[in-house]
Order: structure tokens, then C-alpha cells, then sequence
């Protein structure tokens, strides 16, 4: 794409998302959004196909807004707190911009997701990871993934949902912590941690190794690792 079509796509994005967040997305005709940035509709049907081609790049707008704040979180040295730190500011990007997360988690398009999408889930696989090399995890980081984002995404849609003033401000950190007690072990294991939670660990370091240090052979590493994860279920 030409620059000059790089700045009016940018352009149009740009106004698509002050009316999506002022007025929502029922707001967000072809014909308003062409209006607003000064602009004939034909042009913006050139650039995005249709509505839904604009939502779906307003999708994968709202995922690089979001990506801009993740990429701040640095570990702590603890990969619990940081989990709930992960927690707290996914719930509050929500809560903060709910037009766009309605349009990134409650899609009405089944199995379809912008791929910005799969960075975020990278980022918090990474911060799993991090929590069973350190023996910390009670199932493996797929499937902790899997959960937290089932967890973390109801949450915020349910809060979305009601009124600002009638949010129960307990709801999130009550949700936050029962998911963390469920898939993380004490904050100081003791030495004879659970032989599940020992295989974890080592699981997820091979996982995170540079494969030129590990003294075993690529098909030997896999073996080891797939009765690793036999052994954490």
C-alpha cells in the first residue's frame, strides 16, 4: 500500500474510532464515517470493502492500542503478581474502552480473530511460562491460557454490561483470585513440590531453552517433553 493510501486508511481509522468510542458501534455507518473524515463513501469502500471490513479493522486497531499497554509490563521477578497484574489491566483496557473490546472479544463472527489477537495470547503464554519454570503452575500453560482468558474476558464483558455506578468493585479481584488459587501452587513450594508440578517446570524450561543447549536431539527433546506433560496431568 502507497503512502498516500497508508495516511487516509490511518485517517479514516482514526475518526472510525472517535465515533465508535463516542457513539458506539451502531454509530458506525459507511456513510457517517465518510462524512466524518471529509471523504466521499466510494473512497472508503476502496480502502475497507464494506462495514464489516472497517470493524475488522478497528478490531485489529483496538488490539495494537491494547498491544501498546501489555508490552509495558516488564516481570517483577514474581510470576503470580504479574499474572494479576496482566489481569488487572486487561479488565481495565475494557472498562475503559468498551466499544473496542466489544469488537475484539464478543465478535459475531465465530472462530475469526484479527491477528493481533494471537500476540496477546503469545504474551500471556510468556507469562505463564515463566510461572512453570518457576514451579508455580498446576496445569500446563495451554491450558491455563485457556482459562485465564475465558475467565478474564467474562469478567470484563459482564462488567461492561452493567451500569458504571452499579459495578461491584469486588467482582474482578474475587474472580482474579479464585482463577490464580486454582491454577498456581504456594508462593515458596516446598522441596518435595508435586512430581506434576516438578514436570511442569522442567516441561516449560525446555520449552523456553535455546535448543543448541539442551544435549539431547531434537526428537529426543519432543519424547521428553511429551512424557513430561503425561506426568503434569
Amino acid at each position: 500500500m502507497d503512502d498516500a493510501k497508508t495516511r487516509s486508511r490511518r485517517q479514516i481509522l482514526e475518526v472510525a474510532a472517535e465515533l465508535l468510542e463516542r457513539e458506539g458501534a451502531h454509530a458506525l455507518s459507511t456513510r457517517a464515517v465518510a462524512a466524518a473524515a471529509g471523504i466521499r463513501a466510494a473512497s472508503l469502500y476502496q480502502l475497507f470493502g464494506d462495514k464489516n471490513g472497517l470493524l475488522s479493522a478497528l478490531a485489529i486497531h483496538g488490539f495494537d492500542l491494547y498491544l501498546a499497554q501489555k508490552h509495558t509490563l516488564s516481570s517483577s521477578g514474581n510470576p503470580v503478581d504479574d499474572m494479576r497484574r496482566g489481569w488487572d489491566m486487561h479488565v481495565d483496557f475494557g472498562l475503559k474502552h468498551p466499544a473496542f473490546y466489544l469488537l475484539m472479544y464478543g465478535t459475531d463472527r465465530p472462530g475469526r480473530r484479527p491477528p493481533a489477537a494471537r500476540e496477546a495470547q503469545e504474551l500471556l503464554m510468556t507469562f505463564l511460562g515463566r510461572a512453570a519454570s518457576d514451579g508455580r503452575l498446576r496445569v500446563p500453560p495451554v491450558l491455563a491460557a485457556h482459562l485465564t482468558l475465558a475467565a478474564v474476558t467474562g469478567t470484563t464483558l459482564s462488567l461492561i454490561g452493567i451500569p458504571e455506578g452499579e459495578r461491584d468493585p469486588e467482582v474482578s479481584p474475587r474472580m482474579r483470585e479464585a482463577l490464580i488459587e486454582a491454577l498456581t501452587t504456594d508462593t515458596s513450594p516446598a522441596p518435595d513440590s508435586t512430581l506434576a508440578a516438578r514436570a511442569l517446570a522442567l516441561d516449560a524450561t525446555l520449552g523456553g531453552a535455546d535448543p543448541a543447549i539442551v544435549p539431547l536431539r531434537p526428537v529426543e527433546t519432543a519424547l521428553l517433553r511429551d512424557w513430561l506433560q503425561h506426568l503434569a496431568h
